[in-house]
């Protein structure tokens, strides 16, 4: 679907967990996340503690979206 949507001139950003399957689906950018069922957030920290981990994630993918690429890229998330 991401590759669709790139044909048609809207660039996509790809968050996901699972970089090597977002690689093999061909997907251009991509925002690594944290986990399957939390992917923006980890419900062990607290609650401004997450809230900095999103604002940093869709941070970057909005970098992401502005960025001129010309092969697969992952982004670099900070830990």
């Amino acid at each position: 679907m991401v590759k669709e949507i790139e044909k048609a001139g809207f660039p996509v950003v790809q968050m996901c967990n699972l970089i090597p399957v977002a690689e093999t689906v061909g997907a251009n950018r991509i925002v690594p996340t944290i986990s399957i069922p939390y992917p923006l957030g980890d419900p062990a920290t607290s609650a401004e503690t997450q809230w900095k981990l999103r604002y940093h994630r869709v941070g970057v993918a909005l970098d992401a979206l502005t960025s001129d690429i010309e092969e697969q890229t992952v982004f670099k998330v900070r830990v």
